[in-house]
C-alpha cells in the first residue's frame, strides 16, 4: 500500500498545478484533502479510508474557505460618471443591429456603441431611450418614431 503514498502525492502535485493555472480558486480545497490522504497512506489506513478522509478534508476546506475568499476576492465597483447616460434619450446614428454586431447612438454629446434591448434592428434617426450599460455598450429600446432633427 505504500503506493497510495505517491498517488496522494501525485494528486496534490495536480491539484495544486491546476490551481496554479486558473485565476480562481478552483482545487486548492482538493489540495488540502490529497495531503490529508496522503497523510492517512502513511499512517497505514485502508484505501476507503483514505478516499473517506479525501472527500471529508476537500468539503471542510471548501466549507470553511469559500466565504472568507470571497469576501476577500470581491470587485469593488469604481463609480464613473459614464452612468450619466442611463435613462436619458439617443439618437441612432449607425444602425442598431444586434445580429450583425453594428449600432451607435449619440447621447451626452458622445457616440456610443449600441445594441437593442429587444433585439430588434433599429434604424438610423431613431429615438431611443438607454436602458443599461454592459461595457462601453449602451442597450437601447425605441421610444418613439424616426426622427428627423439632429440631438
Amino acid at each position: 500500500m505504500e503506493y497510495m503514498i505517491w498517488i496522494w502525492l501525485g494528486a496534490a502535485v495536480v491539484f495544486g498545478i491546476l490551481e496554479a493555472m486558473t485565476a480562481g480558486l478552483i482545487s486548492v480545497w482538493f489540495v488540502a484533502g490529497a495531503v490529508a490522504a496522503m497523510v492517512a497512506a502513511i499512517l497505514e489506513a485502508g484505501v476507503m479510508v483514505q478516499a473517506g478522509v479525501f472527500i471529508v478534508v476537500s468539503a471542510l476546506a471548501l466549507a470553511l474557505t469559500r466565504p472568507l475568499v470571497r469576501r476577500w476576492t470581491k470587485t469593488r465597483t469604481v463609480a464613473t460618471n459614464a452612468d450619466r447616460v442611463l435613462g436619458q434619450m439617443a439618437k441612432v446614428t449607425e444602425a442598431v443591429d444586434n445580429d450583425n454586431s453594428m449600432g451607435a447612438v449619440y447621447v451626452d454629446g458622445k457616440t456610443w456603441s449600441a445594441r437593442s434591448s429587444d433585439g430588434s434592428v433599429i434604424p438610423v434617426g431613431t429615438r431611443v431611450q438607454v436602458e443599461r450599460m454592459e461595457g462601453v455598450k449602451l442597450f437601447v429600446r425605441v421610444c418613439e418614431k424616426k426622427e428627423e432633427t439632429a440631438v
